[in-house]
């Protein structure tokens, strides 16, 4: 079957495999993100709940936190800086979904998929 493929369609399905593996790149990255963020604003929730002494890990050190105002802004300045990526991702992501199933039906159709029988 693939021998009878004509050079045009060769290069859509390489698209086509290209894009998929764009596409799971992407996803997962975004989710990774997804998950940092999440686990940022849990941070932010309990460092407000926080009344006694407040620590912040580097490396594998325990460090007192003398600022913990200053620690708060930092956190909700890298969620808004996840926020901005992982909405650049979602946009990228989608435009990858846009694509992949365009070559997906353009394949099927050159292949005779979804004609009338």
């Amino acid at each position: 079957m693939m021998n009878n493929i004509s050079p045009q369609l060769q290069n859509q399905i390489a698209q086509y495999q290209q894009a998929q593996q764009q596409l799971q790149a992407v996803s997962t990255q975004r989710m990774q993100m997804d998950a940092q963020r999440k686990e940022m604003a849990r941070t932010s929730e309990e460092l407000a709940k926080a009344t006694g002494d407040v620590y912040k890990s580097s490396g594998s050190l325990l460090i007192k936190v003398d600022d913990k105002e200053k620690i708060m802004t930092d956190i909700e300045e890298s969620i808004e800086a996840l926020d901005v990526r992982i909405n650049g991702l979602a946009r990228q992501e989608k435009m990858l979904r846009e694509r992949y199933e365009a070559l997906q039906e353009t394949i099927n159709k050159a292949m005779g998929q979804g004609s009338p029988e």
